[in-house]
């Protein structure tokens, strides 16, 4: 009996020593302390036995009770003396905790399957780590969301793509959010692709290859916060998953493709698109059709523009999908088809999530859907206008008016364009209009011809004056608003025209006075160099991109960020990270001095490649440039990349004897971020 004591007494000794418990846990993490005790014997004493079953009753009692915080004192008392709980006690707290409506609760959650996880994460349930995830995320707590979610795959394990999908709807709904949910797919995306050695496991990524609603949540996510890396880096992953993509997919990869400018795989996409037998969803393509427009307006292209707006009025195809097998896949097509880094993903043309729900407008304002046929609005009109005026590229302007014309197509009033070119001053476009209109047969009417008459009279051109008169004699015999073929004169024109409509400012005339306002002549000398950047970087024919860099800046051109997320993405793709240093001196000294947008996107892509260099410095340099300006890092991917490529990284520091100056350095770097990043 009294030995009985001792070892009680000797036991509570060492219970209240926390590291002792430490040193003593075995490897599966739990009752380290039964193996202490019972050195003699394998069997479990009866006070020790008492004691478990107790602090178990307590935890299971409080819990349904609604008591949680006497379960988590009875939880954290049970640690003490007894390790980690079982498996299912322990997951059965962190559902019911799950369940609470206070955030306190799924805080302490968070924190048990932390402290769990680090101890050892195979006593941890998937599922109930999901239900843990979704409850933080419909909490608003997406950073501890996404690092449950981050658990579950680093156990090898994959969340249910339903439970993923919805944790990921929630997470959404914030900035930062957005920022982690591109992560958490791309990574969960990988971790798929690692545990399909070969074609006969393809099944394992059946999945996710039929979610294809929940990577168009996330790309859309990419797309308002201009995480265009992100973005990419998923679509690429989809081509490689084997998603069957839908149609919300191709409005959304059209998007990505506009903001980068990337205009051959949006005229790749509208030849896929050609090619159907009919267009269902036709709202949808709408969006798409706009983003294709827009680029040709941004390229200054009005030649593919004017091609682009008649071959829409003459596009009548079926909006009813028929089910008859003879409908085929489309094809959006990332990067060149001719290169071996070239991605495709199918879409399916009669497939769409009608719960996922895209905006009734299109984004550019350019293409509207009206009567079940796709049409130019009149801003689009004025973009075509004022671009062939600034362009001198009046012919094709001209061109576009005799075709509709000829296809009996009237959706262009050419009374108003003219009129609308002779308010903004442009008259020898104006001029140019009524004669091609005239050589090609089509009468626009003589209340155009005297408003032109007038503007010369006001700007007191005479040549151009005495020119029109002739010219409205000549063709005066086949005017029906005209009262007789006596000689023109300025001063008897309103004897001699029937009905003079008086010039007013149109809704034309507005549209085309807003475009001059922000009409910009360089933006496309901008997007070529870009263009040709991203495709040498996509071919890592780097010192072609270079070269590409070097012209741009001789012709004063201001590169944008996409053209040093095209350069990093390069410089990463072959591990050129002595050269991204040189390209982040590059990108912080037009920082400075405000030549360029902050970009989360490309300093988060610049913290990767500098861990995976090595350059501490420069890490530490990036990440306090992006606290200095409240934007979001991801600390525990930044943990994780360091562990895994530096884990023993300077481990024994101070067995380190007659350092140099710059290996002194190298070592605070090493310090300051193993501290900021946690790690011990």
């Amino acid at each position: 009996m009294r030995s009985l004591f001792q070892a009680c007494y000797h036991y509570r000794r060492l219970a209240s020593f926390p590291c002792a418990a430490e040193a003593a846990s075995p490897a599966n993490g739990y009752e380290p302390w039964r193996r202490y005790i019972s050195t003699s014997t394998s069997k479990v004493l009866p006070w020790e036995a008492s004691s478990r079953e107790t602090l178990l009753r307590k935890i299971d009692s409080g819990m349904k009770d609604g008591n949680v915080e006497e379960a988590l004192q009875s939880f954290g008392n049970y640690k003490k003396l007894h390790g980690l709980p079982e498996p299912q006690v322990l997951n059965s707290m962190i559902v019911s905790l799950s369940y609470m409506s206070s955030r306190r609760w799924l805080q302490r959650a968070f924190d048990m399957v932390l402290s769990v996880h680090q101890i050892n994460s195979n006593l941890l349930n998937c599922d109930s780590l999901m239900k843990l995830a979704l409850a933080l995320a419909r909490d608003q707590m997406p950073v501890p969301a996404s690092t449950v979610l981050r658990i579950i795959l680093e156990s090898g394990k994959l969340p249910d793509v339903d439970l993923l999908s919805m944790v990921f709807l929630h997470m959404l709904k914030s900035q930062v959010g957005s920022y982690l949910v591109s992560d958490v797919l791309i990574e969960t995306c990988e971790s798929f692709l690692d545990q399909v050695a070969d074609r006969r496991e393809m099944k394992k990524l059946d999945p996710i290859k039929n979610s294809a609603t929940l990577f168009n949540m996330v790309l859309e996510s990419c797309v308002n916060f201009k995480c265009i890396i992100k973005a990419q880096k998923i679509m690429e992953l989809m081509s490689l998953v084997g998603v069957v993509a839908d149609v919300n997919t191709v409005v959304i990869a059209s998007h990505v493709f506009e903001m980068v400018g990337q205009r051959d795989e949006l005229i790749q996409m509208k030849r896929s698109i050609d090619s159907l037998t009919s267009l269902p969803f036709l709202q949808h393509y709408q969006h798409f059709y706009d983003s294709l427009l827009s680029l040709h307006f941004k390229y200054n292209d009005m030649d593919a523009a004017a091609k682009f707006l008649i071959n829409l009025h003459q596009q009548r195809k079926p909006s009813v999908f028929f089910c008859n097998g003879l409908q085929k896949q489309g094809a959006i097509q990332i990067g060149s088809g001719n290169l071996k880094t070239g991605y495709k993903i199918m879409f399916d043309p009669g497939k769409v999530d009608r719960g996922f729900i895209l905006g009734r407008e299109s984004q550019f304002g350019l293409v509207v859907l009206t009567d079940g046929n796709l049409l130019h609005t009149e801003k689009a009109l004025a973009k075509l206008i004022a671009g062939c005026v600034k362009s001198r590229n009046m012919h094709t302007l001209s061109n576009l008016f005799i075709m509709l014309h000829k296809e009996d197509i009237d959706v262009i009033s050419l009374r108003d364009v003219v009129n609308a070119c002779i308010q903004m001053g442009w008259l020898h476009a104006a001029h140019d209009i009524l004669d091609d209109l005239e050589s090609a047969g089509i009468q626009v009417g003589i209340a155009s011809y005297i408003s032109l008459l007038r503007a010369y009279e006001k700007e007191n051109k005479s040549e151009e004056l005495n020119g029109l008169l002739q010219q409205i004699q000549k063709i005066s015999s086949v005017m029906d608003d005209i009262r007789t073929n006596s000689p023109f004169t300025i001063k008897n024109i309103a004897k001699i025209v029937k009905d003079e409509i008086p010039l007013t400012h149109s809704s034309l005339f507005a549209a085309l006075a807003e475009e001059m306002k922000h009409y910009n002549p360089g933006e496309h000398l901008t997007l070529e160099f870009n263009n040709s950047i991203l495709f040498f970087c996509k071919a890592k024919m780097m010192e072609d991109a270079l070269c590409i860099y070097k012209r741009m800046r001789e012709q004063n051109i201001w590169p944008t960020s996409y053209t040093f997320c095209h350069i990093l993405c390069g410089y990463s793709s072959m591990d050129m990270h002595r050269e991204i240093t040189m390209l982040w001196g590059e990108i912080k000294r037009r920082l400075e001095y405000g030549e360029l947008d902050v970009d989360r996107d490309l300093l988060d892509c610049l913290v990767l490649d500098f861990l995976k260099g090595g350059y501490f410095s420069r890490v530490m340099e990036v990440i306090g440039y992006m606290s200095k300006h409240n934007i979001y890092c991801d600390k525990w991917k930044y943990r994780h990349v360091f562990l895994k490529l530096h884990r023993n990284l300077y481990r024994n520091l101070n067995s380190l004897h007659n350092k140099t100056e710059a290996q002194n350095k190298r070592i605070e770097d090493v310090r300051a971020f193993r501290s900021w990043a946690g790690i011990r």
